[in-house]
């Protein structure tokens, strides 16, 4: 009797907030982890000592992913170390927000080229490596349907995620790969509090039926959803906001 082959996944933005959540959870089900840092190496060790110390496996990977040299060393090194790749989680993002009038178009520039190119390039990876049974599973918001001001050029970054992940999703047919779009509502990580005042924050949680922010613990259960047994969910986005919108 032959052993079950080990899972592989790789999570960008890996190294903190709702990415290493979704690692130490999808280590939990068995897969092996690479977790991708784009700056802070430090972290990605942290969470991969994490894991490890938990029993499971896990490497960190660097790497900018807008740069699709850069991106395909990341495959490349996961690959190398656990044989093959079945699971890909992009999480890496950034956020600037203003109204729309008075936007700095050197940050929409700079957010779109992570939100919008990153995706790209880690999905085109992503369509080239993953086996079989795999899943590809990308990061918008929930602001796509609320519609907060101040939100527009990260909105927008966010809806081309969506749309590429739903032409992705066809794209790849008869390959058996399932392509989605997890969108979070408010979830309490230092990208979503970073700004907002304590009665800023109490309104944003008391939005939901629920009654509270959602955590990264909350948005990792929806990742491994998808990562695992939900193969019959393919090119949708999944709203996991506690029925925000």
């Amino acid at each position: 009797m032959t052993d079950t082959p080990t899972r592989v996944a790789l999570i960008t933005g890996g190294s903190g907030g709702i990415g290493r959540a979704v690692a130490e959870r999808l280590a939990q089900d068995g897969i092996a982890v690479g977790v991708h840092y784009a700056g802070n190496k430090a972290r990605a060790d942290e969470t991969v000592a994490a894991i490890t110390a938990a029993g499971g496996r896990a490497i960190p990977v660097g790497g900018d992913v807008a740069d699709e040299h850069e991106m395909a060393a990341a495959f490349d090194a996961v690959e190398a170390e656990f044989g093959g790749l079945d699971v890909v989680v992009n999480t890496a993002g950034i956020m600037a927000l203003s109204p729309i009038a008075t936007m700095n178009l050197d940050d929409l520039d700079r957010m779109h080229r992570t939100n919008i190119r990153g995706t790209f390039v880690v999905s085109q990876q992503a369509a080239r490596r993953v086996r079989a049974g795999g899943a590809i599973i990308n990061f918008s918001t929930t602001v796509t349907r609320t519609k907060f001001p101040t939100y527009g050029g990260y909105v927008a970054s966010k809806a081309a995620v969506e749309a590429i992940t739903l032409v992705l999703a066809r794209e790849l047919r008869g390959k058996d790969i399932t392509v989605n779009t997890v969108a979070p509502g408010p979830t309490a990580t230092p990208l979503f509090l970073d700004g907002k005042d304590e009665a800023t924050v109490q309104n944003l949680a008391m939005a939901s039926p629920l009654e509270r922010l959602g955590t990264p613990d909350d948005i990792a259960e929806s990742v491994a959803f998808l990562a695992g047994p939900a193969r019959w969910i393919n090119g949708q986005v999944l709203y996991a906001n506690g029925g925000l919108a």
